[in-house]
């Protein structure tokens, strides 16, 4: 039972550090003036599926930290935390799709790390991180594609 105080903190750390930033950084009639791809979701569809990652990535970092708390694997869940935090404030607040874009890579390189040096470890704690890998797939092609289309 010990553990699960810690638990609460990744929670709050990640969800709470993503819906701060994410209200922060409304998409607004700047993104709504955008040309989209026919792809692009409606905009209800962020909201849940960001709150479902945050989760995700939170049950992952708390499970990784409770193995080792300074291994590699969780530095690089730090530092796609970090990036993840970054891309928000970059797209929709400094409205520089192309810095973006570059963030968004790193954060899909980060995420790919993770799941790699957790596999053997924590199996779970990578396959957590296999849906959020495909969502900052599809956002990479996103954001390309809104730079490419404005």
């Amino acid at each position: 039972m010990q553990r699960y105080p810690s638990l609460l903190l990744f929670l709050v750390l990640v969800l709470g550090g993503g819906l701060l930033i994410g209200y922060a950084t409304l998409p607004g009639a700047w993104y709504a003036s955008l040309a989209k791809p026919p792809f692009n979701p409606p905009n209800w569809v962020f909201a849940p599926a960001w709150t479902l990652l945050y989760v995700l990535i939170a049950v992952a970092g708390w499970r990784t930290w409770q193995r080792e708390p300074a291994g590699v694997a969780m530095k690089i869940w730090g530092a796609q935390l970090v990036l993840n935090f970054l891309w928000s404030p970059t797209f929709f607040g400094a409205k520089m799709m192309a810095p973006a874009l570059v963030v968004i890579l790193l954060l899909l390189a980060a995420i790919a790390l993770f799941i790699a040096s957790a596999w053997n470890r924590d199996r779970l704690a990578a396959l957590l991180f296999v849906p959020y890998a495909a969502w900052v797939a599809f956002a990479t092609v996103l954001n390309a594609s809104l730079l490419l289309l404005n």
